[in-house]
């Protein structure tokens, strides 16, 4: 998927989390381990967020347990970085389409 089909995925992604009262911390955070595509809270609770599209298959397959792995070392980074002992979890944002799903605290 290209890059720009990637941010519009990830703006409505981010637009689907407000509508459903998450508060969006940041986007697009970068680390050495890769690249987490929201951080956002709600009740007081992160939630890293992994946006995956597609349309002629179901995106969160493409969640494998490699890219889990990556995620939660950019997330154990992030809490590090920024001195956060809360609770977290992990989510999957699944768009398809006008199609939007979120999946809260994903584990493989």
């Amino acid at each position: 998927m290209s890059r720009q089909k990637g941010n519009i995925a990830e703006e409505k992604a981010a637009q689907f989390l407000q509508q459903k009262k998450f508060k969006i911390i940041e986007r697009n955070f970068y680390t050495p381990f890769g690249e987490i595509d929201i951080i956002a809270e709600k009740k007081k609770i992160l939630h890293f967020v992994e946006v995956k599209s597609g349309e002629s298959f179901e995106p969160i397959y493409n969640i494998t347990p490699i890219k889990m792995q990556r995620i939660i070392r950019s997330l154990e980074f992030y809490l590090s970085q920024n001195g956060i002992t809360r609770e977290y979890c992990v989510d999957a944002l699944i768009v398809c389409g006008e199609k939007l799903e979120l999946i809260e605290n994903i584990t493989l």
